[in-house]
């Protein structure tokens, strides 16, 4: 498999898992393995509607 990118950077991720309360799950883990698909996706809604916000402004 290739390698994986990120397109989101690691401090809106986390900024996110916070306001959506699971940044200490990540922390306690030590990474994002154990994170939920679900909850990965609402940080990626979260993370278009801040981008969509920015354009609008």
């Amino acid at each position: 498999m290739g390698s994986k990118t990120g397109i989101m950077s690691e401090g809106l991720k986390e900024e996110i898992a916070k306001e959506l309360g699971v940044y200490d799950q990540v922390r306690k883990d030590g990474g994002w393995g154990n994170v939920s698909s679900k909850t990965c996706g609402n940080i990626v809604s979260k993370a278009i509607e801040i981008a969509n916000r920015k354009v609008s402004e």
